[in-house]
């Protein structure tokens, strides 16, 4: 009889991958052909379970926690970024790359890095492709703030006014600095309109205290929380387009991941401002309450595709 070939299942397109995980206290480890990890329970029987790797797109692993090199292996077949950090999320700990530990592969595309170098020597080109980055995040927050009924409720809303003139500031910068704080203030803005609708008084984003005292408290840790899952995101896609991440449009160019930054900030104003305010105001609200609805309004909207296509249409490759 002939002895069947190892069989691979396919994997699922990065964009479609519905899991991400975060661990604390945690043992990952290749077992049997899976990526499972152990639980430390102080129990004589430690409890298991399975991470469906093929349909992750990236894994942190918190404080307590350890991989073995089999296990790196394996997800770096399947194309999954891991990272380690701190509680709860944040901060990510330097690492081989400053964001998160990328699965090396030689048959990644190349034409998107050439493309993006190509512009980013191109002093003209990389403002105009900032200024779209900055205007395709007021699409998205426009968008989503629309359909969120934590906002609605309250009668939280972008304002009009707002929206034209950071329009307006975007169209008139001349360069990156301007671009920044025009940036800032829009961020202020929003931050602002949460803070009153939330009837949070003196509201002040303060990053990395790890404090939950208060309601600012908490909003803040889960801000930090959801960032660095969008930073995971924004590092999967650039990653698999095979671009690197010391070439920042915006941000940072004196820092070797900014691009990572960069392409994250399409999902923080839309997606992690709100719901970081909506759990805080929560008491009852968990880091895993917050995870997971952040992950699950990521795959609902298509954010990874979203993504994708926004890097896609900067270097004008289809």
């Amino acid at each position: 009889m002939k002895q069947k070939a190892n069989y691979k299942p396919k994997q699922i397109l990065l964009s479609k991958r519905a899991n991400v995980f975060y661990l604390e206290h945690a043992r990952v480890l290749q077992k049997d052909g899976r990526i499972i990890y152990l639980t430390d329970t102080g129990e004589d029987v430690e409890q298991y379970f399975n991470i469906p790797e093929r349909n992750t797109i990236f894994l942190m692993l918190g404080k307590g926690t350890s991989i073995t090199d089999a296990a790196v292996r394996r997800l770096s077949e399947s194309n999954v970024i891991v990272g380690f950090c701190g509680s709860g999320g944040s901060p990510l700990f330097a690492m081989s790359d400053p964001v998160f530990l990328l699965p090396q592969s030689e048959y990644r595309p190349t034409e998107y890095m050439q493309a993006w170098v190509k512009l980013w020597f191109d002093e003209k080109r990389r403002l105009d492709a900032a200024k779209a980055l900055l205007q395709r995040r007021i699409a998205l927050a426009e968008a989503a703030w629309r359909g969120n009924t934590f906002l609605l409720e309250r009668q939280i809303l972008l304002a009009n006014n707002k929206i034209e003139i950071f329009k307006h500031r975007i169209d008139t910068s001349a360069d990156t600095t301007s671009l920044l704080l025009a940036e800032a203030d829009w961020a202020k803005s929003l931050y602002a309109s949460l803070a009153a609708g939330c009837k949070i008084n003196h509201f002040t984003r303060n990053e990395g205290q790890g404090k939950k005292e208060s309601i600012s408290d908490r909003v803040n840790s889960f801000l930090d929380h959801g960032n660095y899952i969008a930073y995971g995101y924004a590092a999967a896609v650039l990653n698999t387009l095979g671009i690197s991440f010391s070439f920042p449009i915006l941000h940072g160019k004196t820092r070797r991941g900014a691009l990572v930054f960069d392409v994250a900030d399409l999902i923080k104003d839309a997606y992690v401002m709100p719901l970081a305010f909506e759990c805080g105001l929560n008491l009852k609200s968990s880091d895993q309450d917050f995870r997971s609805g952040l992950i699950e309004v990521v795959h609902e909207a298509g954010l990874v595709d979203l993504l994708f296509d926004f890097v896609k249409e900067v270097v004008h490759i289809d």
